[in-house]
């Protein structure tokens, strides 16, 4: 989809863009110095150039792409730096500044890679670089914030954050919404969310139960890869509303080896407490 775009173009919109394709510009190679639609408050030798360096950096770094598009138009980086991936979900003590990473989940379509605190949470500061591209839901405003403080780093990353994409299509209600929205079933996990997720570190700190543990391990994976697949339904939905949408779908991701499973008697025995 990258090479159909022009919104990473200064003064290059939605609607601008949808005139161009009509007109039969549908890629970056049919580009004309005198485009046959008008373009505000855009200098043509200046776009021309752009499409050229556009061209260059598709072998290089999304990040070019990604400081030119709106948060609502990342999912175009998709398809094309797709092997570049890390679909990220970080756990925490709470929301405050004196809270604590508990366990960060990191997928990169391919395998799951799990660290926890006190165990290995130090060797995600090195293990994040070799990718190019976070996805994550809500990301901006939490996850990345919180690990820059944690690590005491800066985390300079193209950066997808599905719920600017997700809203745009009509989605919203936080990540368990948008998934249930979409026919996404988490079983015997549904309806643990974020606090839950702090219960279960407390019950695996206080009374040494790895099986809490576990469980919340199994939860943080479950919403790193989701992310996936939350990804490839808002990739193909926008893609279907462009005139080449259907030779660029993606199929539905596969779901990959998960090392943990929740512990159902202790997801239980924690919900019984919270209804108490």
């Amino acid at each position: 989809m990258l090479t159909h775009s022009f919104t990473h173009l200064p003064g290059i919109g939605t609607k601008t863009e949808e005139r161009l394709w009509q007109a039969g510009i549908h890629q970056w190679s049919q580009w004309q110095d005198m485009p046959p639609v008008r373009l505000p408050n855009s200098s043509l030798p200046d776009l021309s150039n752009l499409l050229r360096l556009s061209s260059e950096n598709l072998t290089k770094s999304p990040d070019f792409f990604s400081r030119r598009l709106p948060a609502n138009e990342q999912w175009r980086l998709f398809s094309h730096f797709r092997d570049r991936v890390a679909y990220l979900d970080i756990e925490t003590t709470g929301l405050g500044q004196d809270s604590e990473i508990t366990t960060i989940a990191l997928y990169d379509g391919k395998e799951v890679h799990c660290y926890v605190n006190g165990q290995n949470l130090e060797d995600f500061e090195n293990d994040i670089w070799q990718y190019e591209i976070l996805v994550t839901y809500n990301g901006k405003t939490f996850d990345v914030p919180f690990l820059e403080r944690w690590f005491r780093t800066k985390l300079t990353h193209a950066h997808i954050d599905l719920r600017y994409i997700l809203a745009k299509l009509g989605f919203k209600g936080g990540l368990k919404g948008c998934e249930k929205q979409m026919g996404i079933n988490r079983g015997a996990l549904d309806g643990v969310d974020g606090y839950f997720a702090v219960l279960l570190w407390q019950d695996y700190i206080n009374n040494n139960n790895e099986k809490a543990l576990e469980t919340l391990l199994a939860y943080n994976i479950e919403d790193s890869v989701n992310l996936e697949c939350l990804l490839v339904e808002a990739y193909n939905r926008n893609v279907l509303a462009t005139p080449f949408g259907k030779e660029l779908l993606l199929e539905a991701p596969k779901t990959p080896f998960i090392p943990y499973q929740p512990d159902l008697s202790t997801v239980e025995r924690l919900k019984n407490r919270l209804h108490c």
